[in-house]
């Protein structure tokens, strides 16, 4: 069995190389032990930009489809609306995400219903083994098996464990105990006291529902973690009391998904035919909603390379290293890090400096906010639709 690429993984990172590849002619392999992506507590929206890469690389009508989508966001800082402002976002289940890609991947390419056993590189014909022990052979495997470290390390790659339990998202649908509807269709709530461990809760609608994300920074045993488990209604009034002003009367409903992670990195990623990408790259932290971002990037890049790796003989890691160099890859990678790191000190940090950010947050967002409405008031002046909101 042969191919030109060879995908390991057939998540949301796997998908897209298959489909942009497949579509551009190549001969393209994709494995991935299921036939049909299971339920993920992963990524549940995407931004303005993200929809934007996904337009360059042909996919945004496909993730378009399966979306709620919304135009609005609400602001709020210690238990005050500060802000509207426009922010399209479309919102969905992990798993709709990836099977609407998957469905765009070419009838050409093979598909291998399979684990990947073993990779074995090489700079002229790197092979993948499947679990039957069948063997496919190509000219580059991308690696886009997220977090399946033991087909990393057997190729000499090494995970680095920045930080153990960086943070920890939890995911449930919100609802009001009145019947009533939420007021907003977009709200991102902040941690209502500096250094209490909590990022933020952002609240989106999911189709008919009122979905919730909140990102925490304390260990997974934390008393306050397992009251989610207990009594999760209890446990959001606790964290965050002052939330109940804007979405009213609620309560949680459905199950509570709890998802820690990790934050770290592979080195020694050299290896001859052989790229990884994604979180089998670098996994980050959710609360920065940098993941989609890093892995369309990736996938951008990649489209950018392979037609000139593959347009030479041999596929060394010399080759390959141009990717990882790629200026706007490393730039992408550098501020997703950065980012994490930042919003944990914000929701950690108990001296002046975090204070001090907090407050300039809440006079920067209601100026913002009272400028606005003062250029709206002059005579004569033009509405313009505002620009998308960055993160509050």
């Amino acid at each position: 069995m042969e191919a030109e690429i060879i995908v390991v993984g057939g998540g949301f990172a796997g998908a897209l190389v298959a489909t942009v590849f497949g579509r551009a002619g190549y001969d393209v392999a994709l494995i991935d032990p299921h036939e049909k992506y299971p339920t993920d507590f992963r990524c549940e929206k995407l931004e303005g930009y993200r929809f934007e890469i996904l337009r360059r690389l042909g996919l945004s009508e496909c993730v378009s489809r399966i979306s709620t989508h919304m135009e609005e966001l609400w602001i709020a800082r210690f238990g005050w609306l500060l802000d509207k402002v426009p922010f399209h976002q479309g919102s969905f289940r992990y798993e709709d995400l990836v099977n609407a890609v998957r469905a765009q991947v070419p009838n050409a390419v093979k598909r291998y219903v399979s684990w990947a056993e073993e990779i074995q590189p090489s700079a002229t014909a790197p092979s993948v083994r499947l679990l039957d022990g069948s063997e496919i052979k190509g000219r580059l495997v991308v690696m886009a098996s997220g977090l399946n470290w033991s087909l990393l390390e057997k190729l000499g790659m090494e995970r680095e464990l920045l930080r153990k339990c960086h943070s920890i998202t939890l995911g449930f649908d919100l609802q009001r105990r009145d019947g009533l509807e939420f007021a907003f269709q977009g709200l991102q709530y902040n941690a209502e006291r500096v250094g209490d461990d909590v990022g933020y809760i952002t609240l989106f609608r999911l189709e008919r529902t009122m979905r919730a994300n909140l990102f925490l920074y304390m260990p997974l045993k934390d008393p306050r973690v397992a009251r989610f488990r207990e009594d999760p209604t209890q446990a959001l009034e606790a964290l965050l009391p002052r939330l109940a002003r804007l979405t009213g009367p609620y309560q949680v409903v459905g199950p509570v998904k709890i998802r820690p992670t990790d934050l770290q990195t592979t080195r020694k990623v050299e290896a001859d035919g052989v790229v990884a990408i994604g979180d089998a790259f670098a996994v980050p932290c959710p609360a920065t909603g940098t993941g989609t971002l890093k892995v369309l990037t990736d996938v951008e890049r990649l489209r950018e390379h392979v037609p000139g790796w593959l347009a030479s003989p041999g596929m060394s890691s010399g080759k390959i290293a141009a990717f990882y160099a790629d200026p706007l890859k490393r730039a992408c990678d550098e501020a997703s890090l950065a980012y994490a790191s930042r919003l944990r000190w914000l929701a950690t940090d108990t001296g002046p400096a975090s204070h001090a950010h907090h407050w300039a947050r809440f006079v920067s967002r209601v100026a913002k906010r009272m400028l606005r409405g003062l250029r709206r008031l002059r005579p004569g002046a033009p509405n313009r639709p505002e620009r998308f909101a960055k993160s509050a």
